[in-house]
């Protein structure tokens, strides 16, 4: 099969897929990687670029819209700390690239010499740069400081003239455990090299320090934990850290401690889909249908739930989208916060407890892990506390299907969930009551049209997660992921065919809280994207694709920034960026 065809019959299994929501035909069964370019499908579309796009031999400079990190006003640094630098050729299947890590030495400086290091630090920021020459798929990624993930991304998908890009993430959170004694950094890429696959991800790991005045403190309610308890896999592995997840009734724990004096618990989740799963937005009722979430169990109950924003890796849905401008989450995917601060009374007992994770309707496969962040009391050396009411229905939802022929029509999907707890601690502060409570919805539509030729994807998940009670870490946070994609093309059976595929998608999040330090904050980060691939004669002739990008986030404190950036090609047409409140939305 020449390289054309080959790229036409896998633009035609994409059409296929489009209409097998709720409904399975063998004769267009395709697996995951059919919502996936190979390298003979990108040189096909490569070839036909004009010149100027082409730029073979140029490095080109992929890139996540973020807000850029600033250290607060008067703060020291940077203190730089080359943590890593090493070249993933191939290493699937391999252990993890390690490194001995001891705290730099400008932290126990900061403090002057004494244990503070930790709440010395006003930002602490980890920098991941790489590049890559030669022809690869996208790899998913981790970084493990002490067993706790610091950082997860996709990697992104080279020309042959080589890729390169950036990573910077706001680390503060994870001050107690960059100050604490030695400990091993692990990095996990699970890159495969092969007679096509021949690029080599070569990747640096910085970490950048900043430090506050002597004499200010962070408040209450914004100091980072005090112990960062990593709820993951242990060294030596031949893979990430992570746990995997492979179907809906497999549940990965561990078995932990809690220190005695501890008065508030936070458990960070991350998350990725993968195989099977890559696009379960998109999956079919024999594919265990459209809806996943990740749920936490403590000791067998239900305690929290993760509602994951549909991340599109590097190489999804077409890779030409995301070219220059990739999507939201890809380099730098979002970690999940559930509070478990009402649990605390249970977890004091100073015993084993089980910390685990399933996912609902997965199929193969998910990467799981988590951080247990835990604030302590250092005026006690125990507290105490218990569980005043807990209330976690099942799950609803149901699958609706509206069609006339068991191929066009329209088919949706709904799913909610409801979690309340309250307890109360008793520490140095006093006796204190927090409540946790999480309301999410699904939603879901799916419209096959066209003798089953195109497909359009509406969806939206909703989170509202509310700390509620007399102390100072109170939050009240809204997240929406609205997802729209369009897979189908026209001139189906005649010698000029177009394939299409569009894809717009969002984070809108507001959040509030603090108590009397009472802060807010609004983000707004959309995507609309659009690429179009023309044949004839099955030979590709022609191809374009496009991105426009709007980023706006407001903060109470006066960190507003927004940008605005819009792609045609490799080419970026324009790209305007505000570090101020003007303009910004919400406010």
């Amino acid at each position: 099969m020449t390289t054309s065809s080959a790229f036409h019959r896998r633009c035609l299994l994409l059409l296929c897929l489009c209409f097998t929501l709720l409904f399975h035909f063998h004769s267009c069964a395709a697996s995951p990687r059919d919502l996936r370019f190979t390298a003979e499908d990108i040189a096909a579309v490569e070839a036909v670029l004009p010149s100027s796009l082409r730029q073979r031999q140029a490095k080109n400079t992929f890139f996540e819209v973020a807000r850029p990190l600033r250290p607060p006003r008067g703060s020291s640094g940077p203190c730089s700390t080359l943590l890593l630098s090493h070249s993933f050729a191939f290493t699937f299947t391999k252990p993890p690239v390690t490194a001995a890590y001891s705290p730099p030495s400008c932290l126990s400086d900061a403090a002057g010499g004494g244990g503070g290091g930790a709440r010395a630090v006003s930002l602490a920021v980890l920098e991941w740069r790489a590049d890559c020459r030669g022809t690869q798929y996208d790899r998913i990624f981790g970084v493990w400081l002490g067993g706790a993930e610091l950082l997860r991304g996709s990697t992104a998908e080279p020309r042959p003239g080589g890729v390169t890009w950036s990573v910077s993430k706001d680390v503060t959170k994870y001050a107690s455990l960059l100050a604490a004694g030695n400990s091993t950094l692990a990095v996990y890429l699970g890159n495969l090299i092969d007679d096509t696959y021949d690029g080599v991800y070569n990747a640096d790991l910085t970490l950048h320090l900043y430090f506050r005045r002597a004499a200010r403190s962070p408040t209450a309610s914004s100091a980072p934990a005090d112990r960062v308890v990593p709820v993951s896999r242990s060294l030596p592995l031949n893979d990430g850290l992570w746990f995997v997840v492979d179907n809906t009734t497999d549940i990965e724990s561990t078995r932990l401690t809690v220190p005695p004096n501890a008065y508030r618990a936070v458990l960070e989740v991350y998350v990725s889909s993968h195989n099977f799963d890559e696009f379960w937005y998109m999956n079919t009722p024999d594919q265990n249908g459209p809806f996943r979430e990740v749920t936490v169990h403590l000791d067998g109950d239900v305690v929290g739930a993760v509602w994951p924003f549909p991340v599109i890796y590097t190489g999804g849905i077409n890779p030409l989208i995301w070219r220059p401008i990739t999507s939201i989450g890809s380099f730098n995917l979002p970690s999940y916060d559930v509070e478990l601060t009402p649990f605390l009374g249970k977890l004091l007992d100073g015993k084993e407890h089980e910390l685990g994770f399933a996912v609902t309707n997965a199929q193969k496969s998910w990467y799981v892990d988590a951080n247990l962040h835990l604030w302590l009391d250092p005026k006690s050396s125990a507290t105490s506390g218990g569980v005043i009411a807990y209330d976690a229905p099942k799950l609803t939802g149901k699958i609706v299907s509206n069609s006339s022929d068991g191929i066009d029509g329209r088919y949706d999907a709904t799913a909610s969930r409801n979690i309340t707890a309250t307890g109360w601690v008793r520490s140095s502060r006093g006796n204190i009551t927090t409540t946790f409570t999480q309301r999410l919805t699904f939603v879901h539509t799916n419209v096959v049209s066209d003798k089953g030729s195109a497909q359009a994807i509406n969806q939206t998940t909703a989170a509202d997660t509310e700390v509620s009670g007399d102390g100072p870490h109170t939050q009240q946070v809204h997240q929406s992921f609205p997802l729209y994609i369009f897979l189908g093309g026209d001139g189906s059976g005649t010698s000029s065919q177009r394939l299409m595929r569009r894809v717009e998608i969002g984070l809108d999040e507001t959040r509030s809280g603090g108590g009397a330090e009472e802060s807010t904050s609004t983000l707004h980060n959309a995507q609309t994207a659009a690429a179009e691939v023309v044949l004839r004669d099955d030979q590709v002739v022609g191809a374009s694709w496009r991105m426009h990008q709007v980023y706006e986030y407001g903060g109470s404190d006066g960190g507003c920034y927004s940008r605005n950036v819009s792609s045609i090609g490799y080419d970026v047409l324009f790209d305007h960026n505000e570090e101020s409140c003007a303009g910004t939305r919400g406010r």
